[in-house]
């Protein structure tokens, strides 16, 4: 399993609750970028029209920028790829106050290439220098234990 772009700030901003496998719909140049790496999760999020999943957000440069039609949008809304069920629990949480659809990073799986999410609940910056505090603490505690 190739991972080609991991959401590393989503796990400092929000608490991941549980998380989802889909797959997306892309076009030929799209998988060609992606694999090379050429893909930005920052800033992206998982969102429902006319009750279809949809990533927002995510910016896939052309593969060749030259040979790119005029018409391609790097930063189009591509549709994921999930059962009913899944689309019914989903779209019931996210409309919930404080519940969010965050990518958390996209692989390959068997040739496929995969968008992991996670159904998250935002966090408060008290929240975060707290963690921060608490990883200073471990550390030195480590270190005096090292020593």
């Amino acid at each position: 399993m190739k991972i080609y772009s991991e959401n590393k700030k989503a796990s400092y901003d929000y608490n991941v609750l549980e998380k989802f496998e889909a797959g997306l719909v892309l076009f030929g140049q799209e998988v060609k970028s992606i694999k090379t790496g050429h893909i930005n999760l920052s800033g992206s999020y998982v969102t429902f029209n006319r009750n279809e999943p949809f990533l927002v957000g995510v910016k896939v440069p052309p593969y060749q920028p030259n040979n790119a039609g005029a018409d391609y949008n790097q930063e189009r809304q591509r549709k994921l790829l999930l059962n009913k069920k899944e689309i019914d629990y989903l779209m019931g949480k996210s409309a919930q106050k404080g519940f969010s659809l965050i990518p958390l990073k996209i692989y390959d799986k068997g040739g496929r290439i995969k968008l992991e999410f996670g159904l998250a609940k935002g966090k408060k910056k008290y929240d975060k220098k707290e963690r921060i505090k608490k990883r200073d603490v471990e550390r030195e505690v480590n270190r005096e234990l090292s020593e």
